[in-house]
């Protein structure tokens, strides 16, 4: 099946069927919970032959568990979000009323990327169809077990006239981004984004892109060094690294290298259950590690083991099983090193004092803005996803992506008289003078 016919047998089902109604998405939303849980070890399966070695709880967690909690979330709160918003009306017009109500867009396109295949395939597909819409969903062809997956759950989930699937590697993905979509969600690398957005403009297409960059954790003077490793290394290890929110660059402000990688040493998480997902990857991380010291690394297979590394990976995105570390004389240095790179998705603080936090809130744009953990934000359901500038835009998971997918019409109902058609013409001389009045001449 191609782009053009997945979206034009959508239109069409669209055209006869029209939007589907609040009943109908909670409907949808419960099944696809359903037959997401039933097929759980399926996934795990699949995620495994894909890439060889797959932590089966990184599977069950991240990509099976977040999206039946997405799908029980979006069910619980869809009428309060669907529900028109009351919108004040001056006094000159009254006795009108006006409020905006979410619209459906329509048909909406999805490119979802590898690393966590299920997931971010589905999570803006519930958001999308929470919002009343119809989904497209383009996985990666480098999880084909799992893509082939994902096409079998949404035909007995959704069926065909909610729901296709388009198989297929770089040549789709472009045709696929060129399409006249009512709204196309990316996630993936930031060159890429470009050009999706470059085919999506021939159409003025709307986008939510969710890119990459590197997100930092500041490790600051007032951190238990120690549980601040595990807990940076904990986040690090889910799914081998290859998370766009996972911590890229540690920034020790006030502790050395040698005592992080110590502390990390000590804290018992060497392994991440789960392989780089194919040699091209691995060779990728060979070339961008190349020139740096790696200070400290497990023994165990390299695809799957934790290092730290210092020099060489200030600029590029990791995205892989390898940390980062630079050191900071002080919080401003640390936040001139953040200032002097894209917005990442994400900032993790580790030991920080009310007044450090509020400093970084303010000397840094980002995504997410988290204290004490990482990575597990992602998981709230409720909160607002996504990026800011080169690591993305747009907004997805609950409401945000209610709102993200759902175009907001302005609707008023006016009454048979108001004051405000005293200006209506021909206009009196009373009209006249009363409107140099109202704009200060005399």
């Amino acid at each position: 099946m191609t782009s053009q016919t997945a979206l034009m047998a959508l239109r069409a089902a669209e055209a006869e069927d029209g939007a589907p109604d609040l009943g109908q998405r909670r409907a949808l939303l419960a099944e696809l919970r359903r037959v997401v849980l039933k097929h759980a070890q399926a996934v795990a399966d699949a995620a495994q032959a894909d890439y060889g070695a797959r932590s089966a709880e990184d599977t069950f967690l991240a990509d099976v568990l977040l999206v039946a909690d997405a799908c029980n979330h979006a069910r619980r709160h869809l009428r309060r979000w669907a529900r028109p918003r009351r919108a004040a009306v001056p006094f000159p017009f009254f006795p009108a009323r006006a409020w905006t109500e979410c619209v459906p867009k329509g048909v909406v396109g999805i490119m979802a990327p590898w690393n966590y295949p299920l997931q971010l395939a589905l999570m803006p597909a519930i958001d999308a169809i929470a919002a009343g819409n119809r989904v497209v969903i383009k996985p990666s062809e480098a999880a084909p077990r799992v893509a082939a997956l994902i096409e079998t759950i949404l035909a007995e989930a959704w069926g065909p006239r909610i729901a296709r699937v388009v198989q297929g590697g770089a040549e789709v993905a472009r045709d696929f981004a060129g399409q006249p979509w009512d709204h196309l969600v990316f996630t993936g690398g930031t060159e890429t984004g470009r050009r999706v957005m470059a085919a999506a403009a021939a159409h003025l297409t709307p986008l939510t892109l969710e890119l990459g960059g590197k997100c930092p954790a500041l490790v600051l003077p007032g951190a238990d060094l120690t549980r601040a490793a595990r807990d940076i290394l904990v986040a690090k290890a889910v799914n081998a690294g290859q998370t766009c929110i996972a911590p890229d660059t540690v920034l020790l402000i006030g502790h050395s290298a040698a005592d992080f990688a110590r502390a990390a040493r000590a804290s018992g998480v060497n392994q991440t259950g789960t392989a780089v997902i194919n040699a091209r990857q691995q060779a990728r991380l060979d070339a961008l590690s190349e020139g740096s010291t790696i200070a400290w690394m497990e023994p165990g297979p390299h695809s799957i083991g934790l290092a730290l590394a210092r020099g060489g990976l200030a600029e590029e995105e990791i995205f892989g099983p390898i940390l980062a570390m630079e050191e900071c004389a002080t919080l401003e240095d640390a936040l001139a090193w953040i200032r002097e790179r894209p917005h990442p998705l994400a900032i993790y603080l580790f030991g920080a004092t009310s007044l450090e936090e509020a400093l970084v809130a303010q000397g840094s744009k980002s995504g997410a803005l988290v204290t004490g953990r990482a990575v597990e934000y992602a998981a709230i359901p409720g909160l607002g996803f996504g990026g800011v500038g080169a690591s993305g835009f747009g907004r997805r998971n609950g409401e945000a992506g209610f709102r993200e997918f759902s175009n907001p019409r302005a609707r008023m109902r006016n009454g048979r008289w108001a004051l405000a058609r005293l200006f209506d013409r021909p206009q009196s001389a009373f009209a006249k003078k009363l409107i140099r009045q109202l704009v200060g001449l005399k």
